[in-house]
């Protein structure tokens, strides 16, 4: 903003609003104060930072601010709606649509609607209503025919730009807000197509809506219909008025427009100082560095055009409105409150089913993973065929193991998608109410570990079990499938803690490589870990294969013996009497040289680091979602 300017226009007229039912309405009326915006920037090298503070909006009257969806950290002002006060939950009663896409890929338009219906309606409004809502959204925004198609991901084909668009508005009209806010809604489309958008929301602003978006360079056919201008740069304000009558101020200012250029075009050339289509820059015989004596040299166009427009009569007249609007009125804004329409349960279901839709309808990473999973235990059971009951069959025992467990880390790494893909999608609904965090948080994780995380650890034991010949009880095979379950979920606990709030998966697919590596150094193979230096023993205790190992192991080779079977040519005998040739004789004896104990304790212990470990990852994960940077 501080460079290129912004346009913001609202366009208002009084008629039916087009939803069945609904009375003509008067559109409303959104008027800013005194907005001033500061936040703070670190400057200099890496030793001698400094903060400062920046002015990134100075005494103006953006779309964010006035849509509640700015940190409200360092922002001094008021924004009033018809001369009221903004409500504190503002941004859950106006609709916002942000300039890139929020609707779920893998669902259908009216599927995204029925979403948007079921938790931004109340549950007073009978299900007939909603339906009812929903197809005259569809037939107002000219999706009808692509309703049930789905709107298409990277790998699913689907509907047009300018029906994505449409889409998102969509779900915002779901709860026929008098104020639509929209942020670029020509990004990304075709001239024709954001032609085709802007006329959309010029038929809604006679329909008795205050339409206010922000948008760059529009086209002259998109130009000619806005209603009121805001030019902004630098954090100031230009020109705010009647679109016809910037034309009129500019040329005040000193700056015609030549005949065929596009107003849009021109105003942008003026302010960068980069104009080739200025057919004077004098104001009356006056020469536009000096309009005042009191301003100094080294300010820039951007700030002389706003000392110009603040001595205008379009100032003029707009703070006489202002004035009028405020008078009376209470200054009393909140950003943060947040309220919701429906229950946590009901927040719970619809969450939890759009997310199961989205992993039946997106089958490739699920598929792919029972696939990979099938044929890496199909492998590690060929490596490790037949374990035999002596030292060849004990390290294979413990080799297979260890690959068991290392690879239910690995796997997880997967999980660190599960909140950045969507991080977008997360802000903005959360914001808009449409759920809790605790409902969206709970919701994934029923859809991402059971699905995802169990199932793989069913099939990996019940192929590798059996092909090794592991010890044969049913006890026994179920404590395996349940040690790589947990295995598995504090893997994927400690992927989500890692990786909620970044915004890179990269970033966080790095963290989580490096803390597994270190984790499997320490899990009991690659070194004995009685023979730790004391002051890095304690890294042990934060190995996730570590305890999973540990675990099969007393599962495994309790009770096992290992002499059973002549080990060489030169032990023939089966009694294991001569321990100075035969140092682990049975599975007891190779646990306890390892510092591992052969109790039932012992195994179980392991599971309850586990758990312990999966609350602690998870609680962290929650608590990052939660703060959070949820404001633009």
């Amino acid at each position: 903003m501080a460079q290129n300017p912004q346009v913001g226009i609202p366009m208002s007229e009084t008629s039916t609003n087009g939803l069945p039912g609904k009375k003509q309405m008067k559109a409303s009326t959104v008027s800013f104060h005194n907005i001033w915006y500061r936040v703070k920037t670190k400057s200099g090298f890496i030793g001698c930072r400094k903060t400062v503070e920046k002015d990134i909006l100075r005494d103006i009257k953006l779309l964010d601010i006035l849509a509640a969806r700015k940190d409200p950290h360092g922002l001094s002002g008021d924004v009033l709606i018809n001369g009221a006060p903004q409500p504190a939950n503002f941004k859950c009663i106006s609709g916002y649509v942000v300039q890139d896409d929020v609707v779920m890929g893998t669902l259908t338009v009216r599927e995204n609607f029925q979403f948007s219906a079921a938790l931004r309606l109340p549950r007073t409004v009978r299900e007939q209503e909603k339906k009812d809502r929903i197809n005259q959204i569809l037939k107002e925004l000219g999706l009808t025919k692509v309703a049930d198609s789905k709107v298409g991901t990277q790998f699913i084909r689907g509907i047009s730009g300018g029906e994505r668009k449409r889409t998102n508005i969509g779900m915002e009209l779901i709860t026929d807000p008098s104020i639509l806010f929209l942020d670029e809604p020509t990004t990304g489309l075709d001239a024709s197509t954001a032609n085709a958008v802007l006329l959309l929301l010029k038929r809604m602003a006679r329909q008795g809506k205050t339409i206010i978006f922000s948008i760059h360079q529009p086209r002259y056919s998109i130009f000619r219909l806005f209603d009121k201008l805001t030019l902004l740069a630098a954090g100031r304000m230009l020109y705010h008025g009647p679109a016809q009558n910037a034309m009129e101020f500019f040329k005040s200012s000193g700056y015609e427009c030549e005949p065929y250029n596009n107003p849009a075009d021109f105003f942008l050339d003026v302010i960068n100082g980069d104009s080739t289509a200025v057919a004077s820059n004098k104001i009356g015989e006056i020469e536009i560095d000096n309009i005042d004596e009191h301003i100094s040299c080294d300010k820039t166009l951007a700030e002389k055009l706003a000392e110009k427009y603040s001595s205008s009569t379009f100032y003029q007249e707009t703070k006489a409105e202002l004035e009028r609007l405020s008078s009376g009125s209470q200054r009393e804004t909140s950003f943060r409150e947040i309220t919701y329409s429906t229950p946590f349960f009901h927040q719970l279901k619809w969450v939890s089913k759009r997310t199961f839709k989205n992993l039946l309808g997106n089958p490739q990473a699920s598929i792919a993973q029972v696939f990979v999973t099938v044929f890496l235990a199909s492998v590690v059971g060929a490596i490790f065929f037949g374990v035999t009951n002596d030292t060849t069959g004990l390290q294979n025992r413990i080799g297979a193991m260890f690959f068991m467990t290392t690879n239910q880390c690995f796997s997880s790494i997967s999980a660190i998608e599960l909140f950045v893909v969507e991080k977008k999608i997360f802000i903005h609904e959360y914001i808009s109410g449409y759920y809790r965090i605790s409902a969206y948080f709970f919701s994934k994780l029923m859809a991402d570990l059971i699905p995802m995380r169990t199932l793989p650890s069913i099939i990996f034991t019940s192929v590798v079990y059996f092909m090794l010949g592991l010890k044969p009880t049913a006890e026994a095979f179920f404590i395996m499938m349940f040690t790589l379950m947990m295995v598995s979920y504090t893997a994927t606990s400690m992927a989500l803690a890692i990786a909620t709030g970044q915004g890179v998966v990269a970033v966080a697919n790095l963290l989580m490589t490096i803390t597994f590596v270190f984790m499997i150094i320490f899990s009991g193979l690659l070194v004995n870990l009685t023979s730790i230096q004391p002051w890095l023993a304690w890294i042990q205790y934060f190995s996730i294969p570590r305890y999973g190992m540990t675990a099969l192991q007393v599962n495994e080779l309790t009770g096992l013996n290992f002499c059973n079977i002549s080990m060489n040519e030169n032990w023939s005998n089966s009694n294991c009497t001569d321990l100075s040739k035969l140092q682990m004789c049975t599975g007891e004896q190779y646990l306890k040289s390892q510092g591992i104990e052969p109790t039932a304790w012992g195994l179980w212990q392991n599971h309850v680091a586990l758990v312990c470990m999966t609350i602690t990852f998870l609680t962290i994960s929650y608590m990052k979602l939660r703060f959070m940077k949820k404001f633009s």
